[in-house]
């Protein structure tokens, strides 16, 4: 056998019909980066916690407007922009049911409670004078049967003192309200 012939091995059907492909160039990519996920996971929760922290501002400054708001509709006076800080709060005033004999018994069938009114007494011998500017109606009892012009009876949430002057007006003055 010559010297080329030996070299080369001999092509054997059992070596061309082989299982395996035959080896090619593999390309260049990146490496993978494993476990990188845990930092995905991460963002997510921090964005979500802004989420919940920006609707939370939005829900507390929303608050703090319908808070104002509602004072002024409450007939309270609004908080003043120029308040100086540390000073002590007003003291509270200490609102009391006072029931209030009104002369016109068709006005009061008019009243609601919620609404506000101012009650005006009415003396023979002088000027009507507003005794309770701006009072609540808490409640409106069921008219009486018997009473004939004596009137009927309200019930309003005013301060201690106006409750005072309106039970001592009561007695001498025809009372009557108005709607504010």
């Amino acid at each position: 056998m010559s010297r080329t012939s030996a070299s080369r091995p001999s092509a054997s059907p059992s070596a061309l019909s082989s299982p395996c492909p035959p080896a090619r160039h593999v390309p260049s990519f990146p490496p993978l980066r494993v476990g990188r996920g845990g930092g995905r996971l991460r963002r997510a929760l921090r964005r979500r916690r802004r989420a919940a922290s920006a609707g939370l501002a939005v829900v507390a400054a929303a608050l703090a407007v319908s808070g104002t708001q509602a004072q002024a509709s409450r007939g309270a006076a609004p908080p003043e922009a120029g308040a100086v800080r540390g000073a002590a709060p007003p003291a509270a005033v200490r609102m009391v049911s006072a029931p209030v004999r009104i002369a016109d018994a068709a006005t009061v069938r008019l009243l609601r409670p919620g609404d506000r009114v101012d009650v005006v007494a009415a003396e023979r011998a002088g000027e009507p004078r507003v005794v309770a500017a701006g009072a609540r109606v808490a409640q409106v009892p069921a008219a009486e049967q018997d009473v004939g012009d004596g009137g009927a009876l309200v019930v309003l949430s005013v301060p201690r003192e106006t409750a005072r002057a309106l039970v001592g007006t009561g007695t001498t003055a025809r009372l009557a309200v108005t709607l504010c």
